[in-house]
């Protein structure tokens, strides 16, 4: 009551819990336990958390805390890691059917972490967790799940972090009391369905969409349809005024609208059952692209709903819908894949589905939690999230629990043990497809942080992060390689292709590539005078004796300093 009263007092509340738990209250054991573990409310203290957690395993049996143990033994947080411990204790927390246990064995047998690699174990696992997530889930397919990757926003890589700024939004907010329809239509959306940094709000989207419904905005009335068909705390289901505002919507050829009235039809809410009229309603959303539409057609030829049965046209309407990112697009896949319903049955294509749709389970918020306590400076909390999604199978997660531990700015893991750690991290994100992660581990084995040098391993490394994902800096590392003659035989020739091929992939390599280029220029002019053997003119001179190991650096310095100095002056106004 405390928690949920309009000025909440979450200390008080959580000494309440903890009262209720040393009175072996398990919800409240569970609550303070956790508590502990992330430094939320209580001060972060992974002794206290441990102790809790096994007071809970061992006479309560309770899977949760059975979890949180087996999180961390495999983490070694607050213990020495023991795999073979924290495999136990996840096996018994899944058996006991605990979300999160589950997908993490799930994601073990589908990568093959300390567990024999098996898809079908993996199906089994994940295929539950799918179910919570779809049973959980509305037609609007749930909140988004905002994923940032912490090494992409300070190196600022690609597009922004999706985060909307609070002088926007307060900026969005100025012109929507002034009457601007649209963007009181978009701040009704972002609070309906929440991400981009703004939480879900119910009450506030309900204000700006019957602000911009007012002014006959076709879209603001079809959202305003789908909360009093769905109902919840802010607006009573309401069959009747969802027909109203859908049909509105409709009249004005507004997609979701059409596709509003094609769920009343469908299920009979408001008016009779009309399976020709659904379908009607659905193809007109689905034509003009939007993603319910596609989905509702996609049920209806799966399950042959006043149509004949078409498990094709099925996957082609739930592959338009999954394309646009509907999770329940996704689930149904999966199911199909799975059983080689309407396709051949594949095990790994299901798999993939499922862990998609696990990933978006209401657990992902943590990851916004998460990036708040980074944002704030509590980098040991934000690292424990983090670690947890990782174990969950998240790759975000994964890279960013190895930036964290990559420059060591937490302490609750020895300073000793922090390359290692960031290196399994970094490998397992690089198994997902992240290349920075496959670059970053060329580079532990180039430089030997976390093990040891092997340049070998390195150069592949960096080849399938160019070949597979077209990696410049990968390529620029490869150049290097081939040029210095690094875990593979030295070719200036390949040199030169690979240095080439970064700067046409990235702009932002074009400077560096062009050092290089000048610098293999020079070197290889030089071993062509000293093959012409003009030893009167030029005797043999050894680079690596005369200017040390690192000389090609000082030609990098000399020419970067030359290539200033010209930009310079051609900068300087003349006369």
């Amino acid at each position: 009551m405390i928690l949920n009263s309009t000025k909440p007092d979450k200390r008080r509340a959580y000494d309440l819990f903890k009262q209720a738990a040393e009175l072996k209250h398990l919800e409240a054991g569970k609550i303070v336990g956790q508590a502990y573990f992330f430094g939320d409310i209580f001060a972060q203290n992974l002794t206290a958390s441990r102790i809790w957690f096994e007071k809970l395993a061992k006479e309560r049996g309770s899977p949760f805390a059975q979890m949180h143990l087996g999180l961390m033994y495999a983490a070694g947080l607050g213990v020495v890691p023991n795999l073979a411990k924290a495999i136990v204790y996840y096996t018994f927390a899944a058996l006991g059917g605990d979300t999160w246990a589950q997908m993490i064995m799930g994601y073990r047998h589908w990568a093959g972490l300390g567990l024999v690699q098996n898809c079908e174990s993996a199906l089994t696992y994940y295929r539950k967790v799918a179910k919570r997530v779809e049973e959980e889930l509305s037609t609007s397919g749930g909140s988004v799940i905002q994923r940032i990757r912490l090494y992409d926003e300070l190196e600022n890589i690609g597009a922004s972090t999706g985060i909307l700024d609070d002088d926007l939004i307060q900026y969005y907010q100025f012109l929507a009391d002034k009457g601007d329809v649209q963007a009181q239509v978009g701040l009704g959306q972002l609070h309906y369905q929440g991400g981009r940094g703004v939480e879900q709000d119910h009450a506030r989207a309900l204000n700006y969409f019957m602000q911009a419904a007012d002014a006959g905005n076709a879209n603001a009335m079809a959202f305003l349809g789908k909360m009093y068909l769905e109902g919840g705390s802010v607006v009573k289901q309401n069959n009747e005024t969802a027909l109203k505002y859908f049909t509105m919507a409709a009249e004005k050829n507004n997609p979701v609208g059409q596709s509003g009235l094609g769920l009343m039809h469908l299920h009979g809410k408001g008016v009779p059952k009309d399976y020709n009229k659904a379908f009607k309603y659905f193809s007109l959303a689905a034509n003009q692209g939007w993603v319910d539409g596609q989905l509702q057609l996609g049920n209806m030829y799966y399950s042959g709903l006043g149509i004949q049965r078409d498990y094709k046209m099925a996957i082609k309407y739930y592959t338009m819908a999954s394309q646009s990112g509907h999770v329940l697009a996704f689930y149904s896949l999966a199911q199909m894949h799975a059983t080689g319903t309407g396709t051949v049955r594949s095990c790994t294509t299901a798999v993939e589905l499922f862990k998609n749709v696990a990933e978006r389970g209401r657990w992902g918020e943590n990851l916004m939690q998460a990036y708040g306590d980074y944002k704030e400076g509590r980098i040991n909390e934000a690292l424990v999230k983090y670690i947890l999604l990782a174990e969950l199978g998240y790759e975000v997660a994964q890279s960013n629990a190895a930036f964290l531990l990559d420059r060591a700015d937490v302490d609750i893991i020895p300073k000793n043990e922090t390359y290692y750690r960031a290196l399994m991290y970094w490998s397992r994100a690089a198994g997902q497809g992240y290349s920075v992660a496959r670059v970053k581990v060329g580079d532990y084995h180039y430089y030997g942080y976390g093990t040891e040098v092997d340049y070998e391993m390195a150069a592949n490394q960096y080849r399938m992060a160019s070949e597979q994902q077209h990696n410049a800096q990968a390529m620029f590392n490869l150049g290097y390689m081939h040029e210095q003659g690094l875990g593979m035989k030295r070719d200036i020739h390949l040199a030169k292709r690979y240095y080439d091929m970064a700067a046409e992939t990235s702009s932002d390599a074009q400077v560096p590539v062009a050092l290089a280029l000048a610098k293999l220029g020079f070197v290889y002019s030089l071993q062509n005078i000293q093959e012409l053997n003009f030893d009167a003119l030029l005797p043999n001179v050894n680079l690596n004796k005369t200017l040390g190991p690192d000389w090609d650096l000082y030609v990098m310095t000399t020419l970067a300093m030359l290539l200033g100095i010209v930009v310079y002056f051609r900068r300087v106004p003349q006369g």
